[in-house]
Formats: C-alpha cells, sequence, structure tokens
C-alpha cells in the first residue's frame, strides 16, 4: 500500500521543483553536524516553520534509517499507532517504511500496533519527509503516531525505542515532530516555551511532562517528545540544543495569537 500526501498543495508546495527549491532555501550554511541521537522539529505549514525545520535538520548528520514520532492531531486509531509496512508518497517520490525497524518496534513496545487509519490524515509526520528525502535520499522510516499523554505508556515506548535502536548496526537517527505553545501572545509563548526548551535541553522527560501540564504549555508534540527523551536518556544523551526559535508572528506579523516553532538536537 502506498499512502499519499495529504496536505502537499497546502503545507507545503505539490510541485516536485518548487518544493526542492522551497527545502533548500531553509538551510543555511553547512556547518559541522552533531552526531544527533534525536531531533525536534516544527509541523507547520513551511512558510511559518520551513526556516526552523531547515536549520534543525541542517544541523545533524543524516542517517539512512529514521524513526519519525508525531502527536494525533485527528483522533483516529489506537493510542500508539505504527505506520503499516508499505510506502509513503511526497512530490519528491516514495519513501519506503522501514519493516525490520516495525518488527523489532512491536516486539519490544507491545502496546504498539500497525495501524493504517491513525495516519491516513495526520500531517505531523507527512511534512518531515520530504526535509529527510532531500537530505538522505533512500531513506527508510518508520512513523509513530501518538495519541496518549500516560506517561506510563510513553516511558515505556522510550525504553523500547532506546532498546530497538541498540539492537541494530546502523545509525537510527529519531525525529520528534511538535510545534511550542499555540495561539497567545509572543509574550507568553516566549516565556512558556522557554520552560519546555530548558527541560529538554536537560534531557529531562519527566520535567518536560510535568512543566507542560502545569503550566499549560499547548505543545502539540509534547507527548512524543517524552518518549524520544526517555529513548535519548537510555542511549546516553548529555545535553540537547537548541539550534532556532521562532513563531508564527514573525511571518503573519500578529503577535497576539502566535504558534511557537522550536528547533532542537539531542546529543
Amino acid at each position: 500500500m502506498i499512502r499519499e500526501p495529504v496536505v502537499a498543495g497546502q503545507f507545503y508546495p505539490a510541485d516536485p521543483a518548487a518544493l526542492l527549491r522551497e527545502i533548500q532555501s531553509y538551510f543555511p550554511s553547512p556547518e559541522t553536524p552533531f552526531p544527533a541521537k534525536a531531533l525536534i522539529a516544527p509541523h507547520a505549514g513551511y512558510m511559518y516553520s520551513g526556516p526552523v525545520a531547515g536549520a534543525v535538520y541542517r544541523a545533524v548528520r543524516p542517517a539512512a534509517r529514521v524513526i519519525v514520532l508525531g502527536p494525533n492531531h485527528t483522533g483516529r486509531g489506537l493510542p500508539l499507532s505504527l505506520a503499516p509496512d508499505g510506502k509513503w508518497r511526497t512530490p519528491l517520490g516514495t519513501v519506503e517504511v522501514d519493516h525490520d525497524l516495525n518488527e523489532r518496534l512491536q516486539k519490544e513496545c507491545p502496546d504498539l500496533r500497525q495501524d493504517r487509519s491513525a495516519h491516513v490524515r495526520e500531517h505531523s509526520l507527512e511534512v518531515q519527509l520530504p526535509f529527510l528525502q532531500v537530505l538522505a535520499p533512500g531513506f527508510l522510516f518508520s512513523g509513530i503516531c501518538v495519541g496518549t499523554a500516560d506517561y506510563s505508556a510513553l516511558e515505556a515506548l522510550g525504553h523500547a525505542l532506546a532498546r530497538v535502536i541498540r539492537s541494530v548496526e546502523d545509525p537510527v537517527l529519531m525525529v520528534c515532530s511538535s510545534d511550542m505553545n499555540h495561539y497567545e501572545s509572543a509574550e507568553i509563548a516566549s516565556r512558556k516555551d522557554r520552560m519546555a526548551i530548558e527541560k529538554i535541553q536537560q534531557v529531562d522527560a519527566r520535567g518536560l511532562y510535568r512543566v507542560v501540564i502545569e503550566e499549560d504549555i499547548s505543545m502539540c508534540g509534547f507527548a512524543p517528545a517524552v518518549s524520544a527523551l526517555t529513548a535519548c536518556r537510555d542511549l546516553g544523551a548529555s545535553a540537547g540544543h537548541l539550534i532556532r526559535y521562532a513563531n508564527s508572528g514573525d511571518v503573519s506579523g500578529d503577535y497576539e495569537k502566535v504558534v511557537g516553532y522550536a528547533g532542537l538536537v539531542i546529543v
């Protein structure tokens, strides 16, 4: 089966040449890349969050195998939904799901099950793929849609991710798809986002969970970020680095109701 794109022509160009030009325009001058265990990138329309996403992707060493984790905006499917074997199409071509990683993930995390319905209309994973296609042509990926905020389930998924990554010889990059605080003033969003970013920089999964709940931070991908941070800690990560931060007001000019975007690398 091929999963067709659902936000091409909306969140990013449907024309392959235009999409490639746009992604390349977001890449800053190359610097020494981080040997990252994970990155956090936004998933809004490229005109808003593309520069942040481009900066963080440019900051990491590409990997041929990737696990992409994103939130479940649609409410469809299981709490922990694994994209089934097959291919995903973008304007830049098709990307193959990593059958081997899928099998290992399901073995290590029984609550994670293949579920097409969670992925059919979900954009948070889709918008990451064109960046990866440009940086790592031919990569394989496993996609996980996270629709639960239960800490024990997120922690268990994180430990399972780490065990799977340790079990394969090839480097595996985790990509966590998340925007930051939503629809408050730029001043409030910046303050709230700084609290969440600080916990990510400390590779503190439980701390991120607590601050998001206690401070009412509407970071849509905080749940997959908790799992990714748990895995990173198991894999020996010591720090997160903020590559770029912005908000939607930088494009729209409306700073009264913004969405925050952060690009972070976990090493």
